[in-house]
């Protein structure tokens, strides 16, 4: 078993552009589109899509770091990778949500699934979501990324009511920071039924997420109208209550302190 993993690891590392058919992941993604139900000529050209866009994305990488030292734009050169962008625009249909309401989410992936559970769609819950999620494409997680980023701005595009906004860390930099609340707040102009709802949330010793609320107590739900109040909270917890022996909140803790040094302050003062 362990051999048969290294074969298909070492497998995926290749590019497979200009032979899609033979990608060792083309079999289970045509099962996982046609259960999504995307129809099968879209998703054959799809396909095609994400393998050009692999195969390109390293010299729109090299090109992005050789031009520019800010992050956002670097970001912004990878994600013109035009095989990523003619991929999000043949897939847009079907990144219809299924819930009345949209999730965005900061923290790892388990925060997209807490945000599920409580009855809104993240991305990874769309139908193109679904079966981008639980394929590798390849190894390199700096060729698939931008991808994801154009998938997500689009996404965003998408709101039409109130999306709940679930941060286990505040990033600033992040995608959901830096890209997908900014393209909400041009949604927003256009149409007012657009509400960002803010959840802070931490993850208690038994691996149990639960929301802040402002009295600092750990509840089922916590709503909050604008980020600055959900950050604030979401920090002062982590600060003044996170416990050093819950490995489970060690990896917030641990971005909240890194924030705090960056912003010039030391030892969390």
């Amino acid at each position: 078993m362990t051999r048969w993993l290294q074969r298909q690891t070492g497998s995926l590392s290749e590019h497979y552009a200009t032979r899609p058919t033979e990608h060792p992941e083309w079999g289970p993604y045509q099962k996982l589109t046609t259960a999504a139900g995307i129809p099968q000529p879209e998703a054959d050209a799809a396909w095609q899509l994400l393998l050009g866009g692999v195969d390109s994305q390293g010299a729109l990488n090299d090109e992005a770091m050789a031009r520019t030292k800010v992050r956002q734009e670097q970001r912004e050169l990878r994600a013109s990778n035009t095989w990523y962008q003619e991929f999000v625009q043949l897939m847009t249909a079907h990144l219809e949500i299924k819930t009345p309401t949209m999730a965005l989410w900061s923290g790892g992936i388990e925060t997209s699934d807490y945000a599920y559970g409580k009855g809104h769609t993240p991305l990874e819950r769309t139908r193109v979501g679904s079966v981008l999620n639980v394929l590798k494409l390849h190894p390199d997680w700096a060729l698939k990324t931008p991808m994801w980023n154009v998938l997500s701005k689009a996404f965003v595009a998408r709101a039409t009511g109130p999306v709940h906004i679930f941060m286990r860390s505040y990033l600033p930099e992040s995608v959901l920071i830096s890209q997908e609340v900014p393209q909400l707040r041009l949604v927003q102009e256009l149409n007012p039924d657009v509400k960002l709802v803010w959840h802070p949330v931490y993850t208690t010793p038994d691996g149990r997420l639960r929301e802040i609320a402002r009295d600092y107590r750990l509840v089922d739900n916590a709503e909050y109208d604008g980020r600055d109040k959900c950050v604030t909270v979401l920090i002062d917890y982590l600060r003044k209550f996170h416990d050093a022996s819950n490995t489970e909140g060690t990896r917030a803790h641990e971005s909240m302190e890194r924030l705090i040094v960056a912003n010039g302050h030391k030892d969390g003062v």
